[in-house]
């Protein structure tokens, strides 16, 4: 007999629809890292320029951040299984184009519409899971296992990439997609159930347009800043037209009889500060994977393959503690796990800042895997807040604001680091100084997480 009180299993095949939502995230999260590997060899085999290289890097994230709230208040309106359906459908065929470009312009295009598939995917992905399983308990197990996915695509791709690269050619990069968008959507289409349309809710194309590009404008500004420096007219430029075009936003809506997400619900903590915990360790963990990754293959002259095997302790984590806090949360409540992630994760980013110059490596594993454990430990707990906090008609747009912020934090991390390095003059001295400030940044996610994440009474 099950123990009183607690959560039921789940029957046999009920995972199915799990599966088939991390089958379309692991894709979106994969194709952000696996090109890293491959785009050097990309650039020599279709004579592209260093911004046409540039470009097949960044324009599939630049269209995935913009995109994202929008594919999340289509989802509410049309039905998130019927968007998420249609964005797997278009990132599979966008990954076709990709594999048989016949030139660096057209690979670019291609890669603008998939990560527009894949803006329409990733709201979806939260808002299905929290629509199979209502249970709060088995939902956090399953949101748990979503998160793991971000994990293990990121050190995968590396991995994937130089072992594909090496053998088969850098155009099977984009073709191991094909398989896994066609499964994922013949499981969507049986497994998952049809989600409600609210075909009444108008959508506020100009609020739309302005967030598209408030955070385009960003996250393009940021990835500039890693390059030029951050005071770089371009970069100044870019940032005050995001700010602009922030407020345009925010101004709309005010205004809207129909608000992408309502002001009460943003004025949430527990919404609002969820998302700036997703936006402040995704700042964290990605500044150190980026600068771990140059510092790596720069310093240590470690191959593109060696780096991402060196990174593995980073990732080997997350499977682990992702599965670990979805079974723990429902006796603790979610506040404990991302407190003492978020600290953990702080710790071993302290502690590499603190390793000295040029340590030996194996004195990095530690810090790397808290950092990983840490990060994956709350980013559970983080998710069911946010969520949690959302009700159901606004499921997709709560889905995309968290992952909204997340690419936000992430592009920053990135451009933090890219900076630290090219100008502390050294790149041990830049990289502790960037590990110094992600272990900060950590820290200030575990306030947060004590102010905003709700207690176990609270939530229940």
């Amino acid at each position: 007999m099950r123990p009183s009180g607690s959560a039921p299993e789940p029957e046999r095949g009920a995972w199915v629809p799990l599966l088939a939502v991390c089958a379309g995230y692991f894709m979106v999260i994969l194709d952000v890292t696996v090109i890293n590997v491959a785009v050097p060899v990309i650039g020599r085999d279709l004579s592209a320029s260093l911004t046409g290289i540039q470009w097949i890097t960044d324009g599939y994230t630049l269209v995935l951040a913009g995109f994202l709230l929008t594919g999340g208040a289509l989802g509410d309106r049309l039905g998130n299984r019927r968007v998420f359906c249609a964005g797997v459908a278009v990132f599979t065929m966008a990954s076709a184009a990709c594999a048989l470009a016949p030139n660096a312009p057209f690979l670019v295009a291609a890669r603008l519409v998939e990560g527009l598939g894949a803006a329409l995917i990733v709201p979806g992905s939260l808002a299905l899971l929290q629509q199979a399983y209502p249970e709060r308990a088995v939902r956090a197990r399953a949101f748990g296992l979503w998160g793991a996915m971000a994990g293990i695509a990121a050190s995968a791709g590396p991995l994937l990439g130089g072992l594909l690269v090496s053998t088969v050619g850098w155009r099977w990069v984009f073709l191991v997609n094909l398989p896994v968008g066609v499964a994922c959507l013949m499981l969507t289409l049986r497994h998952v159930e049809r989600s409600p349309r609210r075909a009444g809710r108008a959508l506020d194309w100009p609020a739309q347009c302005a967030v598209v590009a408030a955070v385009t404008l960003l996250v393009a500004a940021l990835n500039e800043a890693g390059r030029r420096g951050w005071s770089d007219p371009a970069v100044l430029a870019g940032v005050g037209l995001a700010v602009l075009a922030a407020g345009v936003f925010v101004l709309r809506e005010r205004l809207a009889r129909s608000p992408v997400l309502p002001p009460a619900l943003l004025r949430s903590r527990a919404m609002s500060g969820g998302a700036a915990i997703g936006l402040l360790f995704n700042f964290g963990f990605y500044g150190m994977v980026f600068t771990a990754s140059l510092q790596f293959q720069h310093q240590r002259g470690f191959s593109a393959l060696g780096t991402g095997l060196a990174l593995f302790p980073a990732v080997a984590m997350t499977m682990f503690a992702s599965v670990l806090s979805g079974r723990l949360s429902r006796r603790t409540g979610d506040r404990p796990l991302v407190i003492s992630g978020m600290l953990l994760a702080g710790l071993g980013l302290a502690g590499w800042a603190a390793a000295g110059a040029a340590p030996d490596y194996a004195l990095l594993v530690a810090p790397m895997m808290a950092a990983g454990f840490g990060t994956s430990f709350a980013l559970t707990g983080s998710t069911a807040t946010v969520m949690g906090a959302a009700p159901p008609a606004y499921s997709g747009a709560a889905s995309a604001l968290f992952n909204t912020t997340r690419q936000i934090g992430s592009a920053i991390g990135v451009a933090l680091g890219g900076s630290l390095l090219a100008t502390a003059g050294d790149y041990d001295t830049g990289l502790r100084i960037s590990m110094a400030i992600g272990a900060l940044a950590y820290l200030a996610a575990a306030g947060l997480a004590w102010r905003c994440v709700p207690a176990k009474a609270e939530a229940a």
